[in-house]
Formats: structure tokens, C-alpha cells, sequence
């Protein structure tokens, strides 16, 4: 799970530094608008890359930014997918990914393991190192 977000994280910020490079060296249509693309490409796959450090050390609000990144993913998804030629494939692996990504973040295991309770629900009594319960023997 960690995985994808990174996966998606890394795209994103690699699409950004290419599309300010060629707006910086190359000859797009606008070069403003490609540097400012960048840019928030590059912003923007921050925030899975944060959100996978934090689900790789079962951080809880690392759930948040993880689900927001993955349902965003959605709509570029069907974007890519209604398009023509190469994007279609890749409309296809964002959504298989993003999908996935979604379905293991819904999970009670892993919500159990990032320490995410329930509303209202009580916290789990800690085990008493002094009565020896909860330890090896």
C-alpha cells in the first residue's frame, strides 16, 4: 500500500521535473504555463510520497492525505481512459492501481494497524507489565 502511494508519488514528481526542464530548455507553446505544470506536478507528488512514509511507519494521518491522493487519482483515470492512443493503457494502470490502493486502505487490518479506532469506541487496555500479562515468559 505504501508502495503504490510512493509508485504514484514518484510519477508525479518525475512528469514534473520533465515538464520544467523542456518548459526551461525546450520550446513549448507556452513556457510559463509548462514551468508552472511542473511545479505542481511536483507539489502535488509530494503529498503521496509523504503519505507512504507515513504509512510505512504506521503513522494515522498518513490514512488521510493516502485516501484524498487515491480518489483524485479516480477522475485522471477516466480522463486518461476516454482518451486516445498511448493514455488509454495508462488510464488502465491508474485505475487498477488507485483502485487498489483504495481497497487496502479500507481495510480493518490496515486501519487496525495504523492505530485508527472507531468513533466512540474505547481504547484497548495497555498489557500490565507488573501482573506479567501480555508478556513472553
Amino acid at each position: 500500500m505504501a508502495g503504490l502511494n510512493a509508485l504514484e508519488g514518484a510519477a508525479l514528481v518525475i512528469g514534473g521535473i520533465y515538464m520544467l526542464v523542456m518548459g526551461l530548455l525546450g520550446r513549448p507553446e507556452s513556457p510559463q504555463q509548462a514551468e508552472m505544470g511542473g511545479l505542481t506536478l511536483i507539489a502535488l507528488g509530494l503529498i503521496p510520497l509523504f503519505a507512504a512514509r507515513g504509512l510505512l511507519l504506521r503513522r494515522s494521518w498518513s490514512r488521510g492525505p493516502a485516501l484524498i491522493t487515491q480518489i483524485i487519482a479516480l477522475p485522471v483515470a477516466w480522463t486518461l481512459l476516454r482518451s486516445q492512443g498511448v493514455l488509454i493503457p495508462a488510464g488502465i494502470v491508474l485505475a487498477a492501481v488507485s483502485l487498489t490502493a483504495l481497497y487496502q486502505l479500507a481495510r480493518p487490518t490496515t486501519i487496525g494497524a495504523l492505530g485508527i479506532r472507531r468513533p466512540g469506541a474505547e481504547p484497548e487496555p495497555e498489557p500490565d507489565a507488573e501482573s506479567g500479562r501480555g508478556t513472553a515468559a
